[in-house]
């Protein structure tokens, strides 16, 4: 057979423009007018406690109380506003709420990517043990290890620090067990079998594959994270002082008195929200890019 015979013959076999069968491309259905209703119910449910949490704030409080409330915002935010700041120091809790979710949060990302990389495909004498033991604390109530806590935070003499809200925090059974179970699904052997071949050491390896793979995951742990932290109130109320306030424990203490004016507690509430919906503005789009390009398989 020449040359030329083969390539007659290439030419003329079947391909998917000559015999008909063209693989045409679906494009996803469009959503129905039911699926905006659903979704705009969704997100008015979200939204109007927060507007309403703007109408107070802008509103004295003789006016909330009226039947019905008013439905528009006022002409007293800044004012109410301004005696937040003035009956607490929440500028200083905002900013020991930040020191407290940022630490804790990347402390969180750090042991529990370690520890779910451990248990996921490390071999080691007692690992099912040890993942099971973890498992189990999150069956046992917080508030059983409260006076146990507070003691050893008190002997250490960091009673009313940010240290003791800090530390019980860097490492969480739920963590462990939400990154043991994302490395399972997407850190292929393969791979760590040709970093030992290459003559990688175990460090390297975390730091060169492990980490890497598990950034999206980590950016969802590291979300849930900080807004836990955040918005954690029972054990930084027990820890700590009206000297060294988070913003949960600031807000409490605004709310204190015979009668509490609800317009100042909502304008300090207010506050205390805004960072929480700046990072959530600026990193939601990239924890939901690294979401979608994790579960999108090669």
């Amino acid at each position: 057979m020449t040359a030329t015979t083969v390539r007659d013959a290439a030419l003329a076999a079947p391909t998917p423009a000559s015999d008909g069968r063209r693989r045409r491309y679906r494009a996803p259905d469009a959503a129905g007018w039911l699926t905006y209703v659903l979704l705009g119910i969704t997100a008015f449910v979200f939204l109007v406690p927060f507007y309403y949490m703007i109408v107070a704030a802008s509103r004295p409080m003789s006016e909330m109380t009226q039947s019905p409330p008013p439905f528009l915002p006022g002409p007293y935010l800044w004012q109410n506003i301004t005696t937040a700041l003035e009956q607490q120091a929440i500028g200083l809790a905002i900013v020991n709420s930040l020191v407290v979710s940022g630490v804790t949060t990347v402390g969180t990302l750090l042991f529990c990517t370690l520890a779910g990389f451990a248990f996921a495909k490390l071999r080691f004498k007692g690992k099912n043990l040890l993942f099971a033991v973890t498992i189990g604390t999150l069956m046992i109530p917080p508030t059983l290890g409260v006076v146990p806590l507070y003691k050893i935070m008190s002997d250490w003499g960091l009673a009313g620090r940010l240290e003791s809200v800090i530390l019980p925090s860097l490492v969480t059974a739920f963590g462990v067990f939400f990154m043991r179970q994302y490395l399972v699904q997407t850190l292929p052997d393969e791979l760590l079998e040709a970093a030992r071949v290459d003559g990688a050491s175990s460090t390297r390896t975390v730091f060169s594959i492990v980490l890497p793979i598990a950034r999206p995951g980590m950016a969802v742990l590291g979300m849930l994270t900080f807004m836990t932290a955040w918005n954690d109130f029972f054990w930084p109320v027990i820890a700590l002082n009206s000297s060294m306030p988070t913003v949960q424990v600031a807000l409490n203490n605004l709310g204190s008195g015979y009668v509490p004016d609800t317009s100042i507690i909502m304008a300090g509430t207010l506050v205390g929200t805004l960072p929480v919906i700046v990072v959530f503005v600026l990193l939601g789009k990239q924890i939901v890019s690294g979401i979608m390009a994790g579960a999108v398989k090669g």
